[in-house]
C-alpha cells in the first residue's frame, strides 16, 4: 500500500489546464529533448506519468515509452490523448509496480518522488527503476531542493508562488522530514479562492544519491535544469541521472 495521496476526477480533469506553463513549448522542448537524448534508441519508462504531460510527447519524438500511474483518473485524461497500443499505462504504485520488458530509461518529473511519504518507499522507487533497466541504463528525477535556507528560526512557512490568481506556500516538519503544499487558486471572476493542500516528503541530492546505490546504481550527472546549467548551491532544483552498471 503506497503512502501516496491519490489524484481524484476533480483534480484530473483541472490539472492540464492549470499546468499550461509547465506544458509550455519552452519547457516541454527542453524536457522532451534531455530524455530522447538519454533513451537513444532504446524504451522508456515514466513513473506517474499523470496526464502525459511528458510521454506523450517524448512518444511522439519517436521513444517508445510506456508508464505507471496510481490515479486512474490521471490515465483516463492520458487515454483520450493516446491510445493503450501507442502509449500503455499500468495502474499502481511507482515503488512495486512491473511492467514488461526492458527498457534504457526510467524518468520520474516534477517533484513526484516526493509524492512517497516514507524513506522506504522512495528507496523501494529506486529499485523498481533499477529493475527495469538495461545494463547501462539511466534512472531521471527531477526534484526540488527543499527551502530550508529560507526559514528563519521560529517559522514554518515559506511562499513559493505569490501571483493575481494563486498562493502557494510549503510548510514544513522538520523532524519528520515532510512537507505540505498549499493553494488557494482563485476560480472564475467571482473572487472565490479554491483551497488544496498536497503532503510530500523531501530528500536532499546526497540522500538520493544514497538511494540509487542501494539499488545498484551510480550517479552520472546533475545539473539544475533540462537545458543542461550547472547545479549548483543556489539551484532551486536538480535533475539527477543514475546509470545501471553495463
Amino acid at each position: 500500500m503506497t503512502t501516496s495521496e491519490l489524484w481524484g476526477p476533480e483534480s484530473a480533469e483541472r490539472y492540464d489546464a492549470e499546468e499550461t506553463e509547465m506544458a509550455s513549448a519552452a519547457v516541454l522542448g527542453a524536457t522532451v529533448g534531455f530524455l530522447a537524448d538519454l533513451a537513444g534508441d532504446g524504451r522508456a519508462l515514466e513513473f506517474a506519468i499523470g496526464t502525459g504531460r511528458v510521454g506523450v510527447p517524448l512518444r511522439e519524438r519517436g521513444v517508445p515509452v510506456a508508464g505507471i500511474e496510481l490515479s486512474e483518473h490521471m490515465a483516463s485524461v492520458l487515454r483520450r490523448k493516446v491510445d493503450e497500443e501507442t502509449l500503455p499505462v499500468a495502474l499502481g504504485d511507482m515503488a512495486t509496480t512491473v511492467v514488461p520488458g526492458e527498457f534504457s530509461l526510467v524518468y520520474l518529473v516534477y517533484n513526484t518522488i516526493s509524492n512517497l511519504l516514507t524513506q522506504e518507499e522512495q528507496v523501494e522507487c529506486f529499485r523498481n527503476a533499477a529493475r527495469h533497466l538495461r545494463p547501462g541504463g539511466r534512472f531521471v528525477v527531477e526534484l526540488g531542493v527543499p527551502p530550508l535556507r529560507f526559514l528563519p528560526p521560529g517559522q514554518v512557512a515559506v511562499p513559493f508562488d505569490v501571483s493575481e490568481r494563486h498562493l502557494g506556500f510549503d510548510t514544513f516538519d522538520i523532524v519528520e522530514q515532510l512537507l505540505v503544499s498549499h493553494h488557494f487558486t482563485r476560480d472564475g471572476e467571482d473572487g472565490r479562492y479554491r483551497r488544496g493542500a498536497s503532503r510530500h516528503r523531501y530528500a536532499w541530492p546526497a540522500e538520493l544519491d544514497l538511494m540509487a546505490r542501494i539499488a545498484g546504481l551510480e550517479l552520472e550527472r546533475r545539473v539544475a535544469d533540462w537545458d543542461g546549467t550547472p547545479f549548483t548551491q543556489e539551484s532551486p532544483k536538480h535533475i539527477s541521472v543514475w546509470r545501471k552498471s553495463a
